[in-house]
């Protein structure tokens, strides 16, 4: 102090500063002693990130994975079967799941590389809404048991569509409600099988014991829950989450306009179901598609129908001719040829309806329609009429099983431009089947039966191989003459196989 001795306040600042510039030396000394530690170890990006993302801060940030649309049409997807397990390493294009959409069972990949590091949807998840997070992920290095989980009301739109539909329908059965429980009291976790015996035995599965991993219901659990079953039956308490009761409690509950009766949901396993009784069976997500299908169309297109008798004996020939080389074909890929070749040489049939108007498709593909445990699809024989009958034999062959399999993939079913259906082999004589929207026509195939004709050059009696098949149209696009045409021409085609190799 240039001007004499310092007052006591100053020397006091001065000894404060002296100190608190000595402890930022030292600090500064010992973090860069720790950053020379930490950049010596690892780069320091990573230390960046590990600090940002380190559980003490704010949990490892996760990546979550949702449920895709996997068909144009679908609206919800059921869990069938978890492929990685949590903790696992997943590599962009991994099959992470397999998924029930409205038309088949499909195999959903990854599109990052990380660690599948929970599950959120277990397998057996039903009804699970496009959109929803099915599962987290995160990046690889990370601490995968550490993953924030989101907070409920994320999980919350998969819930509520099935609370809605419990809402709505008063009186469905006591297993439909357990899918919107989850949202109510904490997970409730079920495995399939256990699903499948409470679901079968109208058991709540609220009251189940769970044994299993992160409060699972396994299949024993369920099988206990059963075989006490009636002793809870028997208590007030059972009576509660029960349907509402047969008769003496109408007027508790009072019915909204156009609703069911009030009668009982569901008949009791081991007793015959009483007159007016029925089982609530929930649709699966291939039924309600079905059903908006065959609605869309009996309800949009005019359908227009015509029939006429194809006479196969030279069908039938040729195939006994085929059978000794060991080329083994069916009378319906006969009739898938004999339709492609048709549609070949009268474009003006194969078109499809777009909205404003009609749309000339540029190749034929014929959709083949093919009975499954859930119900109907139609597998494609791409460019049908540039095939050999043999070709198309194998082709179909190969479809329906998949098709029976649910491994179709998207490409196989969709975007065909003529339907067939084929009765034939149930005995069915003749029926008029549904036109596959947006296509225009669908040719339904009855059983081929012997019937005496007389001849009227030489006045005799002969038999004839006849096979009747109705073409359903779509009036706005095939009227009557261009289908009566058209099946006047594929019947020649039938009835002379070797019309069709020229064609």
């Amino acid at each position: 102090h240039r001007h004499g001795h310092a007052s006591p306040k100053e020397d006091d600042n001065m000894a404060a500063s002296l100190r608190l510039g000595r402890q930022g030396i030292l600090f500064g000394l010992r973090l860069s002693h720790f950053n020379k530690c930490l950049w010596a170890s690892q780069p320091w990006q990573e230390h960046v990130r590990h600090f940002f993302q380190s559980p003490w801060f704010l949990g490892v940030s996760a990546l979550k994975v949702q449920m895709p649309a996997l068909s144009p049409t679908m609206e919800e997807g059921n869990i069938v079967k978890w492929l990685k397990k949590e903790g696992e390493a997943v590599a962009a294009g991994d099959a992470l799941c397999e998924i029930e959409t409205d038309k088949a069972v499909v195999t959903m990949e990854s599109n990052d590389d990380g660690i599948l590091a929970k599950i959120l949807m277990e397998e057996g998840s039903r009804n699970v809404r496009l959109g929803t997070p099915i599962a987290l992920m995160v990046e690889e290095g990370q601490d995968w048991k550490q993953v924030e989980i989101p907070p409920p009301d994320a999980a919350a739109p998969s819930a509520a569509p099935p609370a809605t539909q419990a809402a709505a329908a008063p009186v469905v059965p006591p297993a439909a409600p357990s899918p919107p429980k989850p949202a109510t009291s904490g997970p409730l976790r079920l495995s399939p099988a256990a699903r499948h015996i409470l679901d079968t035995h109208g058991l709540d599965p609220k009251l189940a014991t769970p044994t299993g991993i992160r409060g699972l219901i396994t299949k024993e659990d369920a099988l206990n829950l059963l075989k006490m079953s009636p002793a809870r039956k028997a208590a007030p308490a059972m009576a509660a989450p029960a349907a509402p009761s047969p008769v003496p409690t109408p007027r508790a509950v009072p019915a909204p306009p156009g609703s069911r009766p009030n009668i009982p949901p569901q008949s009791i396993p081991g007793k015959p179901g009483a007159p007016g009784t029925f089982t609530e069976i929930p649709a699966s997500n291939v039924r309600r598609v079905i059903a908006q299908r065959l609605t869309q169309s009996k309800t949009t297109i005019p359908h227009a129908y015509a029939s006429v008798d194809c006479d196969m004996a030279a069908v039938m020939h040729l195939r006994k001719d085929l059978a000794k080389e060991q080329i083994k074909v069916s009378v319906n890929d006969f009739i898938i040829k004999a339709a492609a070749v048709t549609l070949k040489e009268m474009p003006e049939v194969n078109v499809t309806w777009s909205g404003d108007g009609p749309s000339a498709l540029d190749s034929v593909h014929i959709s083949i329609a093919v009975a499954t445990d859930k119900g109907l699809i139609t597998p494609i024989i791409k460019d049908a009429a540039n095939k050999g009958v043999q070709e198309i034999s194998a082709n179909a062959k190969a479809l329906a099983q998949k098709a029976r399999d649910g491994k179709l993939l998207p490409e196989e079913y969709q975007g065909g431009s003529f339907s067939i259906s084929n009765l034939g082999m149930f005995g069915i004589s003749g029926f008029s089947a549904v036109i596959n929207p947006p296509q225009a026509c669908i040719l339904a195939i009855g059983t081929s039966r012997a019937e005496l004709q007389l001849c009227e050059e030489d006045q005799t009696l002969r038999t004839r191989q006849l096979m009747t098949v109705t073409l359903s149209s779509d009036g706005r696009l095939v009227d009557d003459e261009l289908a009566s045409r058209f099946l006047d021409k594929f019947r020649a085609n039938l009835e002379q196989p070797q019309r069709m190799a020229l064609a």
